[in-house]
């Protein structure tokens, strides 16, 4: 472990860092052209402060006049920004929002959630360190790059209590929805719709199917809980936007979903593919826990080149398990029973 200390609002805060994300921060700040100061939360108040019982009030700031509450500011460093002073960079582009777009006039970004440029800033940081974080797999060194292309971003157009990636000519775009929770205030949810361009880009048209369908809701729930908690852990690893989720839902902990349920193929299969990807993502989830996450990460990452966009969970799990075998016995042995444990044939 390494120990730093990172500025939350008001005072200085020291933070014990997994090594990985320790490294993955340090790197990041030595190799841009430009950098600049932003505010976030990370990934969540609810996840981050252990407070199930925060609502969203709407948009209003009450984290900063107390003191417990502001400690779910973040101050972090933004990177491969480019020289416009808007959030435009080398793996993330704000196109828009329907309020004052962010911009750098000398105090970088840092903003407070009553405020359209706080999640702008979250849209813009959670990606590129989401990307930042592939690469330091291997992924575009030793390994082919893996998404490693600008992701538009837009943020609080659209009012339903919803996001989602589109892919088209021209229109490389994740939409983060502003009902209940501006979802852009969640780093989950933002990291779930980025699993959705990663697997895109690796295999475009991805999810052609209902079980390929699954594996990417599924792909887009482990990618953001594997991102989030390597770069900020929190006690409760598994649970799927925390804070998104107290707008509609009432149980605790407040959960979008969870990547370590029960659900075993075929016979809880539903035929929704939001639900049928907790199949998909508990294996995922096995395989981080027997693993670790970096080695675990690059293996599901890489598999994913040998996916086609209408495959079949035990056709992907073959794949996975296939490329499992390229890190020796024990990773292959591991994977396999992940996959096996969730009832999924396998040759």
């Amino acid at each position: 472990m390494i120990a730093l200390t990172l500025a939350r609002r008001g005072r200085a805060v020291p933070v014990v860092l997994a090594a990985a994300a320790a490294a993955l921060m340090l790197g990041a700040v030595s190799a841009q052209a430009r950098t600049a100061p932003g505010q976030v939360f990370a990934p969540n108040p609810v996840a981050d402060l252990g407070l199930h019982t925060l609502t969203d009030q709407k948009d209003a700031d009450f984290f900063s006049a107390d003191p417990a509450l502001a400690r779910a500011y973040h101050r972090v460093t933004l990177t491969d920004l480019d020289d416009s002073g808007t959030l435009t960079g080398t793996y993330a582009k704000v196109l828009s929002a329907t309020g004052k777009a962010a911009v750098d006039t000398g105090a970088g970004f840092v903003y407070t959630r009553d405020q359209d440029q706080f999640e702008q800033t979250m849209g813009y940081y959670w990606v590129t360190q989401a990307q930042r974080y592939i690469q330091s797999l291997g992924f575009g060194s030793t390994l082919p790059p893996v998404n490693a292309r600008q992701q538009m971003l837009r943020i609080d157009q659209f009012g339903g209590d919803n996001s989602f990636f589109s892919e088209g000519t021209g229109k490389l775009t994740i939409t983060l929805g502003k009902g209940g929770v501006d979802d852009a205030e969640d780093a989950d949810v933002i990291l779930h719709e980025y699993g959705h361009s990663v697997q895109d880009n690796q295999v475009p048209g991805f999810g052609s199917s209902a079980e390929a369908g699954a594996i990417g809701e599924g792909f887009g729930d482990y990618l953001a809980v594997t991102v989030s908690n390597v770069l900020a852990p929190t006690p409760d690893p598994a649970c799927v936007a925390d804070w998104d989720s107290t707008s509609y839902t009432s149980t605790v902990p407040h959960c979008l979903r969870r990547v370590d349920g029960s659900k075993h193929y075929r016979e809880d299969l539903e035929g929704e593919v939001h639900a049928d990807g907790e199949i998909w993502s508990r294996a995922l989830w096995d395989i981080r826990n027997a693993l670790g996450a970096r080695l675990a990460d690059t293996i599901i990452i890489r598999a994913q080149f040998g996916f086609t966009p209408d495959i079949s969970m035990s056709a992907a799990a073959q794949v996975t398990i296939d490329t499992a075998a390229l890190y020796g016995g024990r990773a292959k042995t591991t994977v396999t029973a992940a996959f096996a444990a969730r009832g999924l044939p396998l040759r």
